[in-house]
């Protein structure tokens, strides 16, 4: 009996466990979400997630350090049971200049501290947002998270454009033009209904092509049968 089915069965099982592997792997990054947001959206959130990797530790520092070259405006930290939050400010190079006035400081790092991560969870930690930059295409938010045995892992790697991954990628924030090129861009919960609504319209159309695919295919069968029985008859 050849033994090529099961070859090339194990070599599907080890392929489906490199994949969750490196998917479990992936999910251990500190993260944040949404993925992308539109240039200059106003009055959004972002949430940084923070998993727990280690068997034997617990995390109890988080550190996120806010760009200032493209600095978020009006930034708020939502509270978190457990944890303290500590803002701080720097003053930027450059001033942005907004309808109300010029703006001179930004938020640069928040810490919080005072909490646990235990092995195996994560905790989401909110920062809100009165407005994002418009004059660029991404926003890195390098990351640290210090373990309960004193080990710190430095979420500040960026990859360049083309290159894989990082092994300790830095959060980031795609930022997307804006629709019909001023005012606020689609939020991401509107994106991905739109998304959504795509998808669902391409599966109507697919399903409404395999009817009309069925229905010719039985018309075919049933022609075939009747010249068959005619062809019958006229022998007889």
């Amino acid at each position: 009996m050849s033994t090529t089915p099961r070859r090339a069965g194990a070599v599907i099982a080890l392929a489906a466990v490199g994949v969750l592997t490196a998917a479990g792997a992936a999910s251990a990054h500190v993260t944040v979400h949404p993925e992308s947001y539109a240039r200059g959206a106003t009055d959004g959130t972002l949430t940084f997630r923070v998993p727990d990797e280690e068997d034997s530790a617990s995390t109890t520092k988080v550190q996120i350090f806010l760009p200032t070259d493209h600095p978020l405006l009006g930034v708020l930290v939502a509270p978190r049971d457990g944890w303290t939050a500590k803002v701080t400010d720097t003053r930027l190079k450059t001033p942005v200049t907004t309808d109300d006035g010029t703006i001179t400081d930004a938020v640069s790092e928040i810490t919080w501290t005072g909490g646990k991560i235990g092995a195996g969870h994560y905790e989401d930690f909110d920062v809100a947002f009165g407005q994002l930059p418009d004059d660029t295409g991404r926003l890195a938010f390098k990351a640290l998270q210090t373990y309960s045995d004193g080990k710190t892992v430095r979420w500040i790697e960026e990859a360049a454009q083309g290159d894989e991954e990082p092994e300790n990628p830095a959060p980031v924030v795609k930022l997307t033009a804006k629709e019909g090129g001023g005012g606020n861009a689609a939020t991401p919960a509107k994106t991905q209904e739109a998304a959504a609504d795509s998808s669902d319209s391409t599966a109507r159309g697919l399903g409404i092509a395999g009817l009309i695919v069925g229905v010719l295919g039985l018309a075919a069968a049933a022609f075939a049968v009747v010249r068959t029985r005619s062809a019958g008859s006229r022998d007889a």
